[in-house]
């Protein structure tokens, strides 16, 4: 069995990215599998390492790719989370020189593809493509702009979709009254304010609808706005006269308790004000658990609600958000027929099928790197 070498945040920090690597790490060596995190911690970090880290990289250590990299090279192949900012340096940078001091094959997971990158981030992203054995995109989306905004190797790049735990095996808990969710780390741009306008357009519907958001503020939007959006949000319930009918649940829930949060739900709510988001694990987890989703037209709702199993509406469009969940929750039989639509696509989203590919992407490296080092050594 090939061992796992994981370079990303990784928890107790809080992101979404970090969220990510914890999931495939633990699906990719449960059956017993050696693997090990490389964690990268930034200032304000709970810096105590969880089970499984073998080496902190802290943004703040000068040139802490050298000893990053000699970590991983103690495992047979690196699966390398990538998003702008992480890593030290303009853009991250510094994840750079570490995948070229790899000495084993690399995997590096591309959680964000920008459509018009700055002249740095692009040239930078094509260097790191170039020095990765291979190359993740989760979305068809992100890779068709990754082969046409980028000069990089079309055979290098790999469409594994974002895994999900199966919250479908969970029961659903319904409540009395229809159940809006959104959940994820709070900031702006999450744009929970256009939820609240859409409810607050929704209160002749009887019963009327209840809106849960769940989450933490953002640690990096606290450090430098503190709860000022949150605070926001609370304002604005309260002159819309809907506040009454918003739970606000500042916490980061364990995967059973979001479980049972998103099966109560009769819509999940993707309100994002991005145009570039071409990877939600939010939308994911919604999906798969088969819940129905209306979303902004983000390029990851786009491709997979687009005749499947939610509705797309345009950005900051309150009107068109509550049309669309109102069409949800009093239409016969739309909400089931949404949910249905997601069941050939369900097992492909839960992380075990996701895992399973990243394990036979890591063989085939490891297989074709046999004959090229064998020939390297006669």
């Amino acid at each position: 069995m090939l061992s796992y070498g994981f370079l990303s945040t990784h928890p107790p920090t809080r992101c979404g990215l970090a969220t990510f690597n914890s999931a495939l790490a633990a699906h990719l060596t449960v059956d017993g599998t050696r693997g090990g995190i490389v964690r990268v911690t930034d200032r304000g970090d709970d810096l105590r390492a969880g089970p499984g880290v073998v080496h902190t990289w802290s943004t703040r250590t000068q040139a802490g790719w050298r000893d990053a990299a000699a970590a991983l090279n103690a495992f047979d192949v690196a699966v390398v989370q990538h998003e702008y900012g992480i890593y030290p340096g303009a853009d991250g940078e510094d994840v750079l020189p570490l995948l070229r001091r790899l000495t084993v094959p690399s995997i590096v997971v591309l959680h964000t593809v920008l459509r018009r990158p700055s002249a740095r981030q692009k040239s930078l992203l094509e260097q790191i493509v170039t020095a990765a054995g291979a190359v993740v995109t989760m979305t068809d989306t992100a890779r068709d702009r990754l082969l046409v905004g980028y000069t990089v190797r079309p055979d290098k790049v790999t469409v594994v979709p974002h895994g999900a735990a199966e919250h479908v095996r969970v029961p659903a808990d319904r409540r009395t009254r229809p159940h809006l969710l959104t959940w994820g780390l709070l900031g702006p741009g999450k744009g929970v304010e256009w939820s609240l306008r859409a409810l607050a357009r929704l209160q002749d519907l009887d019963p009327t609808p209840t809106y849960t958001v769940a989450g933490r503020t953002h640690p990096k939007v606290v450090e430098h706005h503190g709860e000022a959006y949150r605070a926001g949000l609370h304002r604005l319930g309260a002159e819309l006269g809907i506040a009454h009918a918003v739970e606000y649940q500042d916490v980061y829930h364990d995967q059973a308790t979001l479980g049972r949060l998103i099966r109560s739900a009769d819509v999940v709510v993707l309100p994002y004000d991005s145009r570039e988001q071409v990877t939600s694990g939010v939308l994911i987890e919604a999906v798969a658990a088969r819940v129905p989703v209306v979303a902004t037209a983000f390029p990851h709702a786009v491709e997979l609600l687009t005749g499947g199993p939610g509705l797309v509406v345009p950005h900051q469009d309150p009107a068109a958000l509550a049309d669309a969940i109102r069409r949800i929750l009093t239409e016969p039989g739309l909400g089931a027929r949404l949910a249905g639509r997601v069941r050939p696509l369900a097992t492909d989203l839960h992380w075990p099928a996701v895992a399973a590919r990243y394990g036979a992407l890591a063989e085939r490296l490891v297989a074709a790197r046999r004959p090229a080092v064998s020939a390297a050594s006669a």
